[in-house]
């Protein structure tokens, strides 16, 4: 095996903001967090707000996290942040009760520019606005996705496109119970 192919299998190349804003989130791995929304100018078929929201660090690596977000009794979102080599990828991993994939799964973005090691912003992707054109939600083309960490404080997850707002804040300074395994996967 060449240099180059050994250290492409041991380390995807990542800038310093990114690697700062990963580590800022993997040092909470295998902590769960509450949060509440702060944000949602959305009245639609689904209300973070009438629900209990957990999210929980679960799944990290060097290169990826999985970050399930339990919305209720529904534990079919997790987050999966993965880091390319040209950024990071977030990906909304939706899964049915049974395991199986949703048919709204796999959207989400990529990091456009450096970030910060408190934040990045992740514009929808083309194969996510072909999802969208196909599922006739035409409007979430536009779709950022956003997420903020202070250690020590708080994480937030942020959606915005014109007209739509929504974010939901997670305190990092009170733990809670772990959540159940998220739909489709096994401990």
């Amino acid at each position: 095996m060449s240099i180059v192919a050994a250290f492409m299998l041991s380390s995807t190349v990542s800038i310093p903001t990114h690697d700062a804003f990963f580590d800022n989130i993997r040092q909470y791995c295998g902590q769960a967090f509450e949060g509440q929304v702060v944000e949602d100018n959305f009245k639609g078929v689904e209300t973070f707000t009438e629900n209990r929201l957990v999210m929980h660090v679960r799944e990290c690596s060097d290169n990826e996290l999985r970050i399930p977000f339990h919305i209720g009794d529904n534990h079919s979102r997790t987050w999966i942040l993965t880091k390319t080599g040209s950024g990071i990828s977030l990906k909304h991993d939706h899964r049915q009760p049974d395991g199986s994939d949703d048919d709204g799964t796999m959207y989400g973005g990529h990091t456009v520019d450096a970030g910060w090691e408190f934040a990045q912003s992740f514009p929808a992707d083309q194969y996510s606005k072909e999802d969208f054109i196909r599922r006739q939600i035409p409007q979430s083309i536009w779709n950022t996705w956003h997420m903020y960490i202070y250690p020590g404080n708080f994480f937030s997850y942020r959606l915005t496109r014109e007209g739509r707002e929504l974010r939901v804040d997670f305190d990092l300074t009170n733990p809670v119970e772990l959540p159940p395994t998220p739909w489709g996967y096994e401990d």
